[in-house]
C-alpha cells in the first residue's frame, strides 16, 4: 500500500507568533506594549486611590497659609480647630458684596477663573492673570464678641517666570495691612523666590493701602517712598517685584477689592 503524504495544517496567527525568535521584533513590540499597558493601569490606580488624600492636603496647606498670614499658625497647631475661627464668604466682584449662590467651603476660585461662565475676560490688566472671576472666596477673622478682627484676601498676578498665588490680611478697618505672602509660585531661587524671605514679608506688616483721601499709595519700589506706604523691592529680581507690585495694587484697586472693602468697614456687605 503505497505511503499517504502527511498534509500539515497551515499555522494560526498566534502559532506563527509564538514561533517567532525571543529576540524579534513583533516579540520586543509586543512585550513593550503589554509593559506599558500594565504600567499606565497601576498608574491610574493609584491616582485614582491618592484622590482623596491629595485633596485634603491641599485643602490643609490651604489653611496653613491663611492661619499663616493671619499671625494664627504654631507648630503642631491644630490646624482645622484654629481654622474654624475663620468665616469663608463669597464675594461678588461687580458689586463688592456678599452672596449666597455657591456654597463657600466648597467653592473653587481657580476653576471659576478659567470659565466663561463665572469670569470676565480682562482688557485693563496690570497683573497678566487674563480673566478676573466674577466671585471670589474671602475669610473673615472674628473676635469673641463677634466683631470683624482681620480679613483674608486672595491675590495673584504674574512674576517673572510664573502666576504667584497668595493672601493679603488687612486689619478691620480693610486698611492697615496685617501681612502678606504667597503659597504657590516658580520664580527664580535666591532672586524672585526671595518673596518667601521672611524678612521681605515683614516689611509688609504695619503698611497701609491708601492714605487719608483715599488714595492707592500702596508701592513695590527700589529706594525710598513715603514709609507708611513703601516695600522695598527685592534685590536682583526687578521683574517679580514689578509684578508684586501690579497684582497688589491691581487686587486692593477698583477692580479688585476695593468696592468690597469699603462694604465691610461701612458695614454693608
Amino acid at each position: 500500500m503505497p505511503e499517504q503524504d502527511t498534509i500539515t495544517a497551515p499555522l494560526s496567527w498566534f502559532g506563527r507568533f509564538k514561533a517567532l525568535p525571543v529576540d524579534s521584533t513583533p516579540k520586543t513590540i509586543f512585550v513593550a506594549v503589554v509593559l506599558c499597558l500594565f504600567c499606565s493601569m497601576i498608574v491610574a490606580a493609584a491616582a485614582v486611590s491618592l484622590r482623596p488624600t491629595q485633596g485634603a492636603n491641599k485643602l490643609r496647606d490651604k489653611q496653613v497659609n491663611i492661619l499663616q498670614v493671619a499671625g494664627l499658625y504654631a507648630q503642631g497647631v491644630d490646624v482645622g480647630t484654629v481654622f474654624a475661627s475663620f468665616e469663608p464668604r463669597i464675594v461678588d466682584m461687580k458689586t463688592g458684596m456678599f452672596t449666597d449662590m455657591f456654597d463657600a467651603a466648597t467653592f473653587d476660585d481657580r476653576a471659576a477663573s478659567s470659565d466663561p461662565e463665572l469670569s470676565t475676560e480682562l482688557k485693563d490688566d496690570p497683573a497678566m492673570i487674563g480673566r478676573q472671576s466674577n466671585f471670589t472666596t474671602v475669610y473673615l477673622l472674628k473676635n469673641s464678641d463677634g466683631s470683624l478682627d482681620k480679613v483674608i484676601l486672595p491675590i495673584y498676578g504674574y512674576g517673572l517666570w510664573s502666576t504667584l498665588y497668595g493672601f493679603i490680611a488687612l486689619e478691620e478697618n480693610g486698611n492697615d495691612i496685617f501681612g502678606l505672602q504667597f503659597y504657590e509660585h516658580a520664580e527664580t531661587p535666591g532672586l524672585g523666590a526671595e518673596v518667601d524671605n521672611p524678612r521681605w514679608k515683614a516689611q509688609w506688616s504695619g503698611k497701609s493701602l491708601r492714605d487719608g483721601d483715599g488714595s492707592l499709595l500702596i508701592q513695590v519700589a527700589k529706594g525710598t517712598g513715603p514709609e507708611k506706604h513703601h516695600v522695598d523691592a527685592l534685590a536682583g529680581a526687578t521683574l517679580t517685584s514689578n509684578g508684586v507690585d501690579n497684582l497688589v495694587k491691581f487686587w486692593m484697586g477698583e477692580a479688585g477689592f476695593a468696592p468690597f472693602l469699603r462694604n465691610l468697614t461701612a458695614g454693608e456687605a
